[in-house]
Order: C-alpha cells, then structure tokens, then sequence
C-alpha cells in the first residue's frame, strides 16, 4: 500500500473534526440540518486551509456518495467544451444519491467564454445538482458568479491554532513534539494547515526516538537556530554594532533564510519589550515561548544597560517592509542596526 501523506491520512472527515472555521461550519451544518440545501457554495481564501476538504464533508453530509460526486480542476479544464460536457452532466440523475455534487476547484482560471457557457446552468440548475466552488483569488471570480452563490471566507488560522494541530497530529503518529519544535513547525507554516503538516512530515524523522525538539525541526528546515536569534538581540541590548553585525554575515553565509530569521528577531524582541514592560502578561509569555527561550530573554532584559527599546523593534520592522525588494537579504538587517548604532565619528 502507498504511503499517504499526513495531510491526507488526517484530512478531516466530519464538521466537528475541522479547526479554525466555524464562520464556514457552523452554516452549512444548520443548512444540512434544516434540510435547506442551497444549488450553489462559493469557498474563497488561500491555500491549505480545507476548502475541498469540507467540501467533501459537506457533499458527504447531504447524502451524496462517492459515484455522485465529481471533482474538477478548472485550472486545467477551463474552456467552453468543459463547462458544456459538465453542464449536460449535471441534468442527468444521480445513480445513488439525492443529489450530484460538482467540486470545481481554482474556478478564478475559467476563462470569460466558459464563465458565459456556466452561468444559465448555475443560475438555474437542476433541482438534484449542488455546485460548490473554489478559489484562492475570489477578486477573479466575476460578480454575476459570486452573486449566484452563497459565499464562505475561510480564514487563516493563527499560529497557535497550527501549533496545537501539529501538537495533535504528532501524538496521533506516535510522537512528543516540544511547545517550541510546534511553534516553529507552525511558523513555517505561514498560516496553511497544508503546509503545517508537511513540514510536520518533514521533521519527523529526525526525531530523537519518539521526541522531536525544535533543535531538530532547525535541522531538518535549514530553520535559524534560536542561539542566533538570542546572540543577535544580545548584541542590540549591549550596544555592540560589530557584533550584530557579524551574527547577521554569519547568519546569511549559512544560507539561512533571511526573511525567516528578521520574523524571528521581531518575535524576540517584541518579547523582550513585553517582559520588561507588560509584567502582567510575563506567565502567558513563559507558557507560549516554552521555559528555555523565556529563560533567555529574560536574561537579555536584566542586563544592566539594555538598549532594547521601541525604537530597536522599529527600526527592525522597517527593515521587514525592506527586505522583500532588497536585492541582499541581509542588507535591511544590517542597516537597522546601522540606524541604531551611527558611527560615533559621523555625529
């Protein structure tokens, strides 16, 4: 038997087994519920965030079986001669099931003649048909589509949410993953249950036995080592220019990717700003950074001359809007603390 990827052995099968998308599943299940089926569902957000999984769950929910349920890239079947095989399919009765249900995914990439060619049908449809599409650009899809549809938004899921998932799935396969090894798996992520999982499967084994720490998600990511991180807002907090500027050129020689280790860097120091200032908020910030890291940053804000202020998180920030068109990845990084540290001679 293939080996199946985690993300589709714990694709969720039920609503309740669906995280993070109430605003979607919470309707549709009333909608199953009082028997109120509407002909057409338009699913919008980005990537990996379940559109054709609870899709599925929702065909699944109003009766339709397998033989009644027909998947479709539009990507790839996105003319005129597609949409009229489908529309003449859609008349024909179901074999087994009270309706035919048609999962039409990435439907931006219909062109304007097979939009025209699905419009009648999708206006008015067979009273056993439910079309459910798909999206990743729901600015593509035209306004006279969108208005024949009842529209759900999916949203990204935050990091935490990721991170419990991962937690999850980790326990399911038999593994320990640490607070932090999840955090960084969720990170990774960028905000995809998709992606969260395969880079779950990724790490996994390079797992000590059945443990897996954050050391080891480094490893197998080529993610920044936290050490990095800490020795470069050290070097903030101590004032030392040279030495943040060397963190940063070692940093970058390594290959590290530079976008994820200044995300990082934010992280840290937002904590570290948070520690010092927001006292109250210094339990919830051990318990989701995990003892060691906390342990860390709490260091670096007893130092006796910190220079970590609002202006340091700043001038970071600014160097995060920069880096995205910066043609050296580690320029923005080492012009902030440039910014922050002038040459004493050029005052």
């Amino acid at each position: 038997m293939a080996y199946q990827s985690l993300y589709r052995t714990h694709r969720p099968a039920t609503f309740a087994e669906v995280i993070g998308q109430e605003q979607v599943t919470k309707p549709l299940e009333e909608a199953v519920k009082t028997k109120k089926i509407g002909h057409a569902y338009l699913f919008a957000g980005t990537r990996g965030l379940g559109k054709t999984s609870v899709a599925r769950i929702f065909a699944n929910a109003i009766g339709c079986t397998d033989s009644d349920l027909y998947e479709i890239d539009a990507a790839s079947n996105n003319n005129v001669e597609n949409m009229r095989a489908l529309t003449e399919g859609a008349y024909t009765l179901p074999f087994k099931s009270p309706y035919k249900v048609y999962i039409l995914d990435e439907v931006h990439m219909l062109s304007k003649s097979a939009w025209n060619a699905f419009l009648k049908t999708l206006e008015e449809p067979p009273a056993h048909a439910v079309f459910i599409l798909a999206t990743t650009e729901l600015e593509k899809v035209p306004d006279t589509v969108q208005s024949r549809c009842q529209v759900f938004e999916f949203k990204k899921p935050t990091r935490a949410v990721l991170a419990q998932m991962v937690t999850a799935v980790a326990k399911k396969e038999g593994y320990t993953i640490a607070p932090d090894a999840a955090e960084l798996v969720a990170l990774l992520a960028d905000g995809s249950y998709r992606d969260a999982l395969s880079v779950l499967q990724k790490v996994l084994p390079n797992a000590s036995g059945k443990n897996l720490s954050r050391a080891e998600v480094e490893n197998a990511t080529g993610s920044p080592r936290l050490e990095q991180v800490h020795t470069l807002v050290s070097a903030l907090a101590e004032g030392e220019r040279s030495k943040a500027l060397s963190v940063i050129e070692e940093t970058a020689a390594a290959d590290i990717d530079m976008k994820l280790f200044l995300e990082l860097v934010l992280e840290a120091l937002r904590s570290v700003l948070l520690i010092k200032y927001a006292p109250d908020l210094r339990a919830s910030l051990a318990d989701s950074l995990g003892a060691d890291e906390f342990s860390a940053l709490e260091k670096i804000v007893g130092l006796p001359m910190s220079n970590i202020t609002h202006q340091t998180l700043l001038a970071f920030l600014t160097a995060a809007e920069r880096i995205r068109y910066a043609p050296i990845p580690a320029l923005p990084l080492e012009l902030a603390v440039l910014e922050l540290f002038p040459d004493e001679l050029e005052k």
